[in-house]
């Protein structure tokens, strides 16, 4: 069922020694290098097997329509949920995240999306700053 060339049994989760010199010794140090280990052994197994799949092309379909309904339902519940308090606008960037793994034009709206959620971000953060600043000059 599974190939062992897509999914090793055992990926090394310990980093090589040289890659630690000069680096803290600490036991919260040392497990976020195994955890940083973990992940990019992780990320090395996944784009095998986003390969594999890509060179089946029945197998590529399959992928693309459930990654097109998952992040297509992703990005409806947010759009639902954008009226409500709450993380809606996140949810629908999620959506079109998710969709922008599988196609160029969610790609594209998901990066002119995300730059627009940054900039409205940051306005709020300055006006905020600002009025915060306005209150302790009147106090």
């Amino acid at each position: 069922m599974f190939s062992p060339r897509l999914y090793p049994l055992s990926m090394p989760v310990t980093p090589d020694p040289e890659d630690l010199a000069g680096t803290p010794s600490s036991a919260t140090a040392a497990a976020g290098r195994m955890v940083g280990a973990a992940f990019a052994g992780g990320k090395r197994v996944a784009g095998r097997a986003r390969q594999g799949i890509r060179n089946r092309p029945a197998a590529d379909r399959v992928y693309r329509t459930a990654v097109g309904v998952t992040g297509g339902a992703t990005v409806a519940l947010g759009v639902a949920l954008m009226p409500l308090p709450g993380p809606g606008t996140l949810v629908a960037l999620g959506g079109l995240a998710m969709l922008g793994t599988e196609f160029e034009g969610a790609r594209r709206v998901n990066v002119k999306a995300t730059a627009v959620a940054k900039a409205a971000a940051t306005k709020v953060a300055e006006r905020r700053a600002r009025k915060a600043n306005e209150r302790s000059a009147t106090a």
